[in-house]
């Protein structure tokens, strides 16, 4: 009994180590609906439809993997999203989701059907990892606003560099990360500086721009950037209530959005990206919607609402619009990545 036993666990753990030894192949954990919502425009043209929602990862014949990790190893870890509040998409269609409920990354590569958790930089742990973008490397940024520091992985997820200061000054609260894509700039945004500090692809600054105050080209705690495809760059400025444009070197260009709780107006904008046609689309946390608007800072309408469905939100934050169109949204206290196909129309 006690040899059979003991010839059990031996094959047990020779299996486990073998599959763990071995490159494993992961999938998302998702869901999704028979019949998708999707919110129209005007002229009822079908602009977002949800399409799919992560809420995870998993190994490939995971339940097998995990029974017998459990019996060798014990608890195996959880790779559930929890408080996901970053997410941005790569030139070759990798994920890396900033999850604050887990002080970590989400890495997946599809293509390879590779994930892995990034929990820190070296010896250094993530605190409060509040935003993600990759270059044209795939290299991938991470903003961590407590350390005062953005990390920079390679391609693999492993550590390579950091940024830890613009020039002479140390970066203070560093939150919201846009890479231009061609142009080799990382913009980061440092909340508490009131400033957008613009990086080569060393971490050398190029420029910044940005002060404390409610005129334009000013700030009061700006928190998330994006970049269009003519350069032009677009900024969350929170406590103004308001988006403000610039051009690619950070001049000022328009504004838009005021403090209130009608249609067009922001309680607690966060999350912005802009499609191919010029729609603006911005996250409102407090509204628990996405808010369209079109170059001119008209009000277009509004996707989704408070929730816990498909399609609806609870306190979302980060976006991201990949290539094809696809939105991903940052649901974060529902703990998931929602995605919507966007049907791109030329709004006037």
């Amino acid at each position: 009994m006690t040899a059979s036993f003991n010839a059990l666990i031996a094959a047990l753990c020779a299996a486990a180590v073998f599959c763990t030894g071995c490159a494993s192949k992961w999938t998302p954990v998702t869901d999704s609906a028979a019949e998708p919502p999707c919110w129209r425009d005007q002229a009822n043209v079908a602009v977002a439809t949800h399409i799919g929602t992560i809420r995870g990862f998993e190994e490939t014949g995971a339940s097998m993997l995990r029974a017998m990790k459990r019996m060798v190893f014990g608890k195996t870890e959880d790779n559930r999203i929890v408080r996901p509040v970053a997410v941005a998409v790569g030139r070759d269609g990798r994920i890396a989701i900033a999850d604050l409920g887990c002080s970590c990354v989400h890495l997946y590569v599809p293509s390879e059907q590779q994930y892995r958790k990034i929990r820190g930089a070296g010896k250094e742990e993530l605190h409060t990892p509040v935003s993600v973008a990759f270059d044209d490397e795939s290299r991938l940024f991470v903003s961590d606003s407590t350390r005062g520091a953005i990390y920079v992985f390679d391609r693999t997820g492993e550590p390579v560099s950091e940024i830890r200061k613009a020039g002479n000054n140390p970066l203070r609260r560093p939150t919201g990360l846009s890479y231009a894509p061609g142009k080799k700039v990382l913009y980061a945004v440092d909340t508490l500086a009131n400033k957008i500090y613009a990086f080569d692809a060393t971490g050398a600054l190029l420029f910044s721009f940005g002060e404390r105050g409610d005129q334009q080209g000013m700030f009061n705690l700006p928190t998330h950037i994006v970049t269009d495809s003519a350069g032009r760059v677009y900024v969350t400025d929170a406590m103004n209530f308001r988006v403000q444009v610039f051009d690619a070197s950070g001049t000022f260009f328009s504004s838009f959005g005021h403090h209130g709780n009608g249609s067009g107006d922001f309680s607690l904008p966060k999350g912005i990206v802009v499609d191919k046609t010029g729609v603006i689309y911005v996250v409102d946390n407090l509204f628990d919607n996405i808010q369209l608007f079109n170059l001119a800072g008209e009000f277009l309408f509004t996707i989704g609402g408070r929730g816990t469905g498909l399609g609806e939100f609870w306190l979302p934050s980060g976006l991201f619009l990949d290539d094809r169109g696809k939105l991903y949204v940052c649901d974060t206290y529902n703990q998931r990545v929602q995605i919507f196909q966007i049907t791109e129309k030329q709004h006037e």
